[in-house]
């Protein structure tokens, strides 16, 4: 099976979901209405910046990636299928895939900053543990089981889309887990770029993680994606925007040890 040549992966703008929680942490709770608790997150729609935010995704896609893909893919969610629309490419066939949507955060999916630490604060302070197998309180989904979930998605695109240019509009903790398969990322890698402060580290609003297989450069193409690039769309500032070759781990004997003798054994026995 082989890869597509291009997988372009964009994040949706910004959502009502995004600022009721920007919001929020900043201590004002209001968006909590019981109206909107009772909205499923699934059904958030995008803000006018958010629409904005795709509108600019889409012109900077057709610029510098191309106006036509050979397949097209969304999330059911709705902040993701209005990011897609607004992208405006051309001919545009959206297959919507529920294997997409955003992860499940369980208890602690919509609702405010203030009742997420009162109801639910050390087991919030247990993600600092392993943020990649933490699971949220009340039957969420940790990173690890999301990128289960995805790989039937990279699994189909290497059966059915073996060199072809595939788009896909999801949400952010989706492309992490896309980052964590594709680039075959360490646990200690992931956790640096995931809780990083760093702008360049972020997957922002209609942010697009862009892989090839093809050679940016010599134009030759290989038999696996070896180059990504990420780039925000609404603020080039915020990315590096330039290409990147994928250097996936590999550990000889040597190697391995040294990753296990950076944990002092406590028991030695």
């Amino acid at each position: 099976m082989t890869m597509p040549i291009d997988l372009i992966l964009v994040r949706h703008g910004e959502s009502e979901g995004n600022i009721a929680n920007k919001r929020s942490r900043a201590g004002d709770h209001k968006a909590f209405t019981e109206e909107f608790l009772l909205r499923p997150s699934s059904r958030w729609r995008l803000t006018n910046k958010g629409i904005f935010q795709a509108q600019t995704a889409g012109n900077w896609i057709k610029d510098n990636i191309g106006e036509k893909f050979d397949r097209y893919y969304v999330s059911e969610c709705l902040r993701a299928m209005e990011t897609a629309s607004y992208l405006q490419l051309e001919d545009a066939k959206w297959n919507v895939d529920f294997n997409l949507r955003e992860r499940d955060f369980g208890d602690i999916d919509v609702i405010s900053d203030i009742e997420k630490q009162r109801k639910f604060g050390d087991e919030l302070n247990n993600r600092e543990r392993n943020p990649f197998f933490w699971v949220p309180p009340g039957g969420g989904e940790s990173l690890a089981n999301l990128s289960l979930r995805l790989h039937k998605v990279l699994s189909t695109l290497c059966r059915e889309r073996g060199n072809k240019r595939v788009i896909i509009v999801s949400h952010g903790d989706v492309m992490w887990a896309f980052r964590v398969m594709i680039e075959r990322m360490s646990q200690e890698r992931f956790h640096q770029l995931y809780d990083s402060n760093h702008l360049y580290d972020k997957i922002l609003n209609c942010q697009v993680l862009h892989y090839t297989r093809r050679n940016p450069f010599t134009n030759q193409l290989m038999p696996y994606m070896y180059w990504m690039r990420s780039v925000c769309t609404t603020d080039l500032s915020f990315s590096k925007n330039k290409w990147e070759l994928i250097v996936r781990p590999e550990y000889n004997n040597e190697d391995l040890l040294k990753e296990v003798e950076k944990e002092t054994r406590m028991i030695v026995k």
